[in-house]
Parts: structure tokens; sequence; C-alpha cells
């Protein structure tokens, strides 16, 4: 465990490196790992979760090495990967364990996965019952949970598949599954959630083909069995590690930051448009496309926010930015009403109950139900003062660093290490803008 403290700070000023997109490089790896010859990545996460998903891609046969500024990969080709000689160790990454659980699902082998108590405590049961119909086997602790075992099919089925919620890492699941299934799998999901993976299999060679339903989701298609060739990949800073920044600055008087490199993937961008909703002065600037994704730069100015509702369709936009949204909400003037929330109960930590919980340690006043969170704004800075248990959650931690710099009382949180899993550089970067967070003194 280590503690950190964050006290209220200054103006922010200053640019800021933004990390590599998290989603992007997880997908990155596997697909590389999948295709025949070498693929370079530029701009790779090198955090936690994601070099959990490097390693397992080595521990599948593939070549992953770093070199100079980028990672090489020489992968094995579409179902050519090798049945691992020990378990794969996922971390504290759900995004990694259930890709690689559909990734391995159809290869006929026998795969073991574990990780660290966090990931332990989540449920598989949403990509193992898809998973299941394409004929893989499971072996795994009660409600789906790690350790588990995955027998590949050795003969994998095409399926459709309807998904009960929308989810892109499910979607996702399936889709690395079909890789090898002959014929056509087919996922639709209700509302639109990150489309990184289609891109990106688009990218490699494979034919995917995407439809609007009537009813506002989406029906992907993925033709199996292609040939993918190793790709030169170009990864985007993080949209979900940018918020904290973007969040900070728009709450501390003064501040004016710029946020270089962000990508700004339309069903990813539910934050800047809640924001903007909210008040917030955030320009995008310089907009381009890089390997297939939307990147700019961004530049936030400190302004007054107000309370705004935020609908439910608005979810898979924004899913990994609640936590920080609700510390702009208890700065704000107003009511903040987020719907359409249960996603949250079921990510890290209970995303839910932790903000609830933290939040009224620090002296915001919230209202919470089984997928909702009210929040009352303070109409500038709120009391803070409060210690915060973070669940083992980098975005529950790193959300609560944020209050303490918009607070007029520091704010302490209990464990500072799971920031590592998604955004090492954190506090150096945060502190390098102007802010005041370190590890309390010794008692």
């Amino acid at each position: 465990m280590k503690p950190m403290i964050s006290r209220p700070t200054g103006p922010l000023a200053g640019v800021f490196a933004v990390p590599g997109d998290k989603s992007i490089s997880h997908r990155a790896l596997i697909l590389g790992a999948s295709a025949v010859g070498e693929t370079a990545i530029r701009g790779l996460l090198e955090a936690e979760d994601v070099l959990a998903t490097a390693e397992a891609m080595r521990r599948l046969g593939a070549e992953v090495s770093r070199s100079g500024e980028g990672w090489r990969i020489f992968g094995r080709g579409v179902g050519g990967l090798a049945e691992p000689d020990s378990v794969l160790d996922m971390g504290n990454s759900g995004t990694g364990a259930r890709l690689v659980i559909g990734l391995v699902a159809s290869h006929p082998f026998t795969t073991f996965f574990c990780g660290d108590a966090s990931l332990s405590a989540r449920p598989m049961n949403r990509v193992i019952e898809p998973l299941r119909r394409v004929g893989a086997t499971f072996w795994s602790r009660s409600g789906g949970r790690l350790p588990l075992a995955v027998g590949g099919a050795a003969d994998p089925l095409p399926i459709v598949y309807s998904l009960p919620v929308a989810s892109a890492q499910v979607k996702s699941a399936i889709l690395f599954a079909a890789l090898n299934a002959p014929g056509r799998t087919t996922v639709i999901e209700p509302l639109p959630t990150r489309d990184h993976t289609e891109a990106m299999l688009s990218h490699f060679g494979a034919e995917v083909e995407t439809e609007t339903l009537a009813d506002g989701g989406r029906r992907i298609t993925l033709v199996g069995q292609p040939e993918l060739t190793g790709r030169e990949v170009v990864v985007p800073g993080d949209i979900s590690s940018a918020a904290f920044p973007l969040v900070a600055a728009s709450l501390v008087p003064g501040s004016r930051v710029t946020l270089r490199n962000v990508g700004i993937n339309p069903l990813r961008t539910g934050l800047l448009e809640t924001l903007g909703d909210m008040g917030a002065r955030i320009s995008v600037t310089d907009r381009r496309v890089e390997a297939g994704e939307p990147v700019a730069d961004l530049i936030v100015e400190a302004s007054s926010l107000g309370g705004v509702e935020v609908p439910a369709g608005r979810v898979p936009a924004m899913i990994d930015e609640f936590p920080v949204l609700a510390v702009a909400a208890a700065c704000a003037n107003g009511v903040t009403r987020m719907h359409g929330l249960a996603e949250l109960r079921v990510k890290e930590s209970d995303r839910l109950a932790a903000m609830a919980r933290g939040l009224t340690a620090c002296g915001v006043r919230v209202e919470t139900g089984d997928d909702w969170l009210v929040v009352h704004g303070a109409g500038g800075a709120p009391p803070g003062g409060g210690e915060v248990a973070v669940d083992m959650d980098h975005r529950i931690a790193m959300a609560f660093l944020v209050l303490g710099m918009a607070s007029r009382a520091p704010v302490r949180i209990d464990d500072a290490e799971p920031i590592a899993t998604s955004f090492p550089s954190f506090v150096a970067s945060m502190n390098g803008l102007g802010a005041r967070t370190e590890e309390p003194p010794a008692t």
C-alpha cells in the first residue's frame, strides 16, 4: 500500500503528454500476434495492464520485444498460436483477460488464466457464455471468476450473438474468437461501443462489415479465417487518461493546459460532450487521422461548471470516465444526475459505491441507486479533507487525487499503487503542471 495526499493547488499550466491508449494497445498486441510477419507499434502504453498482455502473447508463441522507441511483434498467423507452458497472469487487467480468453477460445489447446485479487473478483461469465457457443469449454471458480481454464475449440463455430449489455470487451472477445472460425460471425450490440477492434481488424486485413440498426444499435460481422498481415500501428493518447488533467484544469481557477495527441474516436468522447454541456472551456485543435484513429490536441482552461443530466445512452462513450466526472460534478453549480451506471458496479471495483463513499468523506452530498448517481455540487471548491479507500482501482485513485487539487482541504487516498496499471507517470506529470501530490509524511 502506498498512501498519497493531494493538496489544493494554484493554477495548473503547461503541456501534458498523454500516455498511449490502453484499449488500442491491448488490441495491437493481440492482432500483431495473430498476423503473419512483423508488426511495429509506436506509442504503446507501457503500463502494467498492457505489459501483461504483451507477456501473454509471448507465452502463446509470438515474438514480442521493445525496440528503440517502439515495439515489434512477429506473429504466428490466424490459428497459429501455441499452447502456453505456464499460467497467463493478467494482473489487474479485465480488458486483457477478456480479450485473450476470446483469442484462445478458438485454438485447440488449454490455457490457464490468473490475476490479482481485484481481477479475480470480476465476473467472466459475460464472455464465457458466448464463447461456449463457439465451442470452447471453461473451468472456473463460482460466477466465472479467475483462476480460469479455457479448453479451446478444435472445430470452432461461427455464431450470431446479441449482447445483453453494450460491452466493447465482450464484442471484442467474440470477434477475436471468430478469427479462427469458418464463415461469418455476427455480434449485435444494443448501443454503439468503442470500435477499436473493428478498425484494427480492418487495418490488419480482415473483412469486417458494420451496419447501424433502426433502434440505434449496430450489427458487426467478421469473415473468419482471414490472412492477417503485420502492420504499423500508431497508438494515440488515451482519452480516458487525458480525462484527469482535463477535469483538473477545468476546476482549478486560472488553469490552462494543453493535452497533445489525444484520441478522439467519436465512440469515446462522451466526457468531452458532457463537460461541454457543463460549460467547460475545451478547444479541439489540429484534428488529424493516425493509423485509422482520429487524433487532436485539446486546450482546456478553467471555467465555472454547472450540473447536468447525463443520459444512459451516453454511457458506452464514457464508461471509464465517470469517476472523474463525479469529481467535476462535486465542484459544479447545481445537481448532476448520471443514469445507466450498472456497469460501474463490475469494473476494477464497484465504482459507483466507491465514488459515493469517497465523495461523502470529502463533504459532498450524493445519492445512489442500483444504476444511478446524483451529485450535489458545491458551486466551487468542496470541503475535501477525507481519506478514501480506492479498492485497488486506478481510476478511483486518480479521481480523488484530482479532487484534492480542487478542494479546500487535502484529500488522501490509501493506495496509489494501482495507478501503475494504466498511468505510471500520473503523479509526476500532474506535479509538472503545478499539482501538489506526494506521499504523506511518516507518522
